[in-house]
């Protein structure tokens, strides 16, 4: 019984020390609100506006004309395919490309036609994904006064949307089709024209530039061999099959060649920065958060 009238006695004393910690509180969201948010939002423009240039370096001298570099692919002398591309922005201006035909000593060299370049949509994609998250974070400049925890989260799962769109396009190549691969476009860009047994394909993976090369060979009519088309995919294996204007074609060999572009992989690091202070301000937000729903008495 004196137990109980001890803590009836003690629940003002304590509802008193549960109002002044929940002010102390309030005090500090409310200066996380005011100031700590926008300090995040202004380092998360600086990081977003260093991974936006990356994809559009001035030449030294011609800042209103992109840098143009130059990768070899298949430096090794086992490589059956090498190539030299020349990459402006998000293009592919130029493409030269030496194919070891298999069986033989011949070797078959491929180029882009002088009035052709190749659009890389995986870059483009990502670029635009982070320029939308620049203008979602711009559109709240210092003068705005964030009300409410939820409505920071919203800006951040929106920004964090675009960052994700972003980094998925230049992890995840598309799936194609062969019979996609050999009616693209890129197929009409080289001279000399490419044979029908032939096929490339180029596209980013992480921080690296590939180049795919199919060779194909023709199945005659009444093969007995089990035809199944191919589905989607980033890689076909030798003896994926595909049926084009009437012809069954199966592939006989794969070559794949590759290199890095360091500033896609300054790019990759900046979004992963970028995400990072995404979460940890949203995680800043869950804490107070979690106080509010929390009710002792």
């Amino acid at each position: 019984m004196l137990n109980s009238q001890r803590s009836l006695s003690e629940l003002p004393k304590m509802s008193a020390a549960s109002q002044v910690e929940r002010a102390v509180l309030e005090e500090e969201f409310n200066w996380l609100l005011r100031e700590e948010v926008h300090a995040v939002l202004k380092q998360l423009q600086d990081v977003l506006k260093e991974a936006s240039r990356r994809f559009s370096i001035p030449s030294p001298g011609l800042e209103s004309q992109l840098k143009q570099e130059n990768f070899i692919l298949g430096s090794s002398s086992m490589d059956q395919v090498k190539g030299v591309l020349t990459l402006q922005g998000e293009a592919l201006t130029q493409a030269d490309i030496n194919l070891k035909v298999a069986k033989s000593s011949q070797t078959m060299h491929f180029q882009f036609r002088e009035d052709k370049q190749w659009k890389l949509q995986q870059i483009q994609d990502a670029r635009n994904h982070v320029n939308q998250a620049l203008q979602l974070l711009s559109s709240h400049d210092e003068s705005y006064h964030f009300k409410t925890g939820t409505e920071v989260n919203k800006l951040m799962d929106a920004v964090m949307l675009q960052l994700t769109r972003a980094r998925n396009r230049l992890t995840t190549p598309a799936s194609l089709t062969l019979p996609e691969l050999a009616t693209s476009g890129l197929m009409k860009m080289f001279s000399p024209p490419m044979p029908g047994d032939v096929m490339v394909n180029f596209y980013i993976n992480l921080s690296k530039l590939c180049l795919m090369v199919y060779q194909l060979h023709v199945l005659p009519p009444n093969t007995t061999k089990n035809f199944k088309h191919a589905g989607s995919s980033v890689l076909h294996n030798p003896g994926a099959m595909f049926e084009l204007n009437n012809n069954r074609f199966e592939v006989s060999h794969v070559h794949k060649v590759e290199c890095v572009v360091p500033w896609l992989n300054d790019t990759l690091v900046f979004l992963t920065i970028s995400l990072q202070l995404c979460q940890q301000l949203k995680d800043k937000i869950s804490v107070f958060s979690s106080f509010w729903s929390y009710r002792p008495f």
